[in-house]
């Protein structure tokens, strides 16, 4: 079994910062791909910015330039800093992990998500 532990939400003012972390662990082989999404009240869950195992990035044109996304292959762990918060991103942030496992049945690939952490941007 893998586990996704996120931290760092809580309350910002606009224009401020926060930095996201969500570390995985279990029986992981490798690390395929690992994303944020997030999820406003009453709205769908939506891509933020995802990043490959080789370092590729990709990002939604709502956060381009305001938020980065990086991992640590070593720790299984990847980061999303946010800059230049305005109130538009407040949501529930999820991290998602597409991996390779080991189970009883061998190596297979699967997605896992995170429980998800508030990030509250107040005007």
């Amino acid at each position: 079994q893998v586990q996704l532990v996120e931290s760092g939400g809580g309350l910002v003012q606009a224009g401020g910062s926060l930095r996201l972390s969500c570390a995985a662990s279990g029986s992981i082989f490798s690390i395929n791909a690992m994303g944020w999404y997030r999820q406003a009240p009453g709205k769908q869950r939506d891509l933020v910015a995802v990043i490959i195992r080789t370092g590729t990035t990709n990002y939604a044109d709502s956060v381009k330039g305001r938020f980065t996304i990086s991992m640590d292959n070593a720790k299984n762990t990847v980061y999303l800093q946010m800059n230049s918060l305005k109130s538009e991103d407040t949501a529930v942030y999820y991290c998602k992990a597409n991996l390779l496992e080991r189970r009883s049945s061998g190596l297979g690939s699967y997605e896992y998500w995170g429980q998800g952490t508030q990030v509250t941007v107040s005007s």
